[in-house]
């Protein structure tokens, strides 16, 4: 190890919070690749650059591992004025998507550090103003900045950092995050996740009303607290603008993990209730979109169904969000033996991180979560799950 330090400790100091923090944001993203890239989908969506949502996984995982690269070579000094400069741009970048997310309130949630800890855009925004301030003491000082190690092994660092950084990526894509920050993880009880416990208070709201005397011409503008404390609704002079009542956000009230999930059958009849509470094991294999889903996989899980039905009795449902047209000639060509449901596409990508994805519930709990490559053999399945029933 070379005997070199920075000769600033404001430098050290901007060095060690930005290099420590771009690894934890790539780190929470990269366990989750594509989470995030939903995100980038809403991005690309705000801004009309809808071609580029078949790159969004790879522009992720890419992402992701850039900020963790970046981070581990500011900390030990590899690189220092190209890393330097990825960093000031990758900053800019990432300041200018909050501020445009919160100023236009187009995306509600960045997701700068996944789903572990969200923030609102002016939260973002606000962390990456700070976060751009430390690297412009670190890119005036770029020069300054000495590696800890030797040339060759800092540059072999550098490598075995790409190669982690891109592998852990392609590893939590294929067979689920490590760590599930979702609302649907195993040992969730989906029912109390969707329900708002007695008591709880809802957002509030201010309502700015537009009035116009008829007489007079006149006009107003007042909140929805002042319309009632001043008594002007009960003078017929005066009417409120149609169209132009205004309503905003001014305290946030509690809000369910889970409060956008329905599940309907073909006819619209809701089936919500019945399937996340069944009181005894039943799996749900969820497929946001059967067009892309692994055929392969429909075909294994559609043998581990007649197998639980016939050995078990163990109910079996299919969640997609398809049309029923289209659901029901891909059951009809692959001979699907167990029921479908439908729900939107949003919650089934929410639920499992993979297209076909598999919860194993009871009582409305999960007690297992499978990407559709992880899914534990029949026999494994029925060891530890059904011979306990």
């Amino acid at each position: 190890m070379k005997n070199k330090t920075s000769a600033s400790p404001l430098l050290w100091t901007a060095r060690i919070l930005v290099g420590l923090l771009f690894i934890f944001s790539g780190l929470v993203k990269i366990n989750d690749p594509l989470g995030f890239s939903y995100k980038l989908e809403e991005y690309f969506e705000v801004f009309h650059i809808t071609f580029l949502n078949g790159f969004a996984l790879s522009i992720s995982i890419i992402l992701c591992s850039l900020e963790i690269i970046l981070g581990f070579a500011l900390l030990i000094g590899v690189r220092a004025v190209s890393v330097a400069w990825g960093l000031l741009l990758l900053i800019i970048f990432f300041a200018f998507l909050t501020f445009y997310s919160a100023y236009f309130q187009v995306v509600q949630t960045c997701g700068c550090f996944g789903d572990a800890i969200p923030l609102t855009p002016w939260q973002s925004f606000s962390k990456d103003v700070v976060l751009l301030l430390l690297i412009i003491v670190i890119f005036k000082n770029r020069r300054d900045i000495k590696p800890l190690f030797s040339a060759k092994t800092s540059d072999n660092l550098l490598i075995a950092s790409v190669v982690m950084s891109v592998g852990f990526g392609l590893y939590t894509y294929n067979f689920s995050p490590v760590v599930d920050f979702l609302a649907y993880k195993v040992g969730a009880n989906i029912p109390e996740e969707m329900a708002t416990p007695p008591g709880a208070k809802p957002d509030e709201y201010e309502i700015t009303y537009n009035l116009k005397n008829k007489k007079t011409g006149e006009t107003k503008t007042m909140t929805n607290t002042e319309y009632m404390k001043t008594g002007i609704w009960k003078d017929n002079n005066w009417e409120v603008v149609q169209g132009k009542s205004e309503s905003r956000l001014v305290k946030k009230g509690f809000t369910p993990k889970i409060r956008d999930l329905a599940i309907q059958d073909a006819q619209g009849n809701d089936y919500t209730k019945e399937l996340v509470s069944n009181p005894y094991n039943n799996v749900i294999i969820v497929a946001n979109d059967l067009a892309k889903a692994d055929e392969e996989a429909i075909g294994r899980l559609n043998a581990m169904a007649i197998n639980l039905a016939q050995n078990f009795n163990t109910r079996t449902v299919m969640l997609t969000s398809n049309s029923h047209q289209y659901t029901e000639a891909y059951a009809k060509q692959h001979k699907l033996m167990f029921e479908i449901f439908y729900a939107d596409g949003v919650p089934l990508k929410t639920m499992v991180r993979a297209n076909p994805g598999i919860l194993l519930l009871k009582n409305g709990v999960v007690l297992g979560k499978w990407h559709y490559h992880s899914m534990p053999k029949y026999d494994d399945l029925v060891k530890k799950y059904f011979q306990q029933q």
